[in-house]
């Protein structure tokens, strides 16, 4: 299976836990989180001159800039649950080296 493949069973399994009948609110917000950074990850890589790695690092970076911004952990708990997201994402997409991907 590839890696296009897999962030798409996610986005699917991410998409039946929103539907479902949980009313965990951080819950939803980030299974809704999770489905917009794989949305946002997939888009990237359709453009074969970026490397996707990098990209999603910067964007880790932002994220990590952004919670030592913050004085309260309530307000650095959504950027920490978008960055621990981010870093799933990143060893999916980015383990054994791979940067750039074949269509499958």
């Amino acid at each position: 299976m590839g890696i296009e493949q897999i962030l798409q069973n996610e986005i699917q399994e991410s998409q039946r836990a929103l539907d479902g009948p949980n009313d965990d609110t951080i819950y939803r917000r980030d299974q809704s989180k999770r489905i917009d950074l794989i949305n946002w990850v997939l888009e990237n890589m359709k453009n074969s001159e970026i490397n996707i790695c990098a990209v999603i690092e910067s964007k880790m970076n932002e994220i990590i800039d952004a919670i030592n911004e913050k004085h309260s952990i309530i307000e650095q708990d959504p950027l920490d649950s978008e960055l621990r997201i981010l870093d799933w994402i990143f060893y999916q997409v980015c383990s054994n080296g791979i940067k750039k991907f074949e269509r499958t």
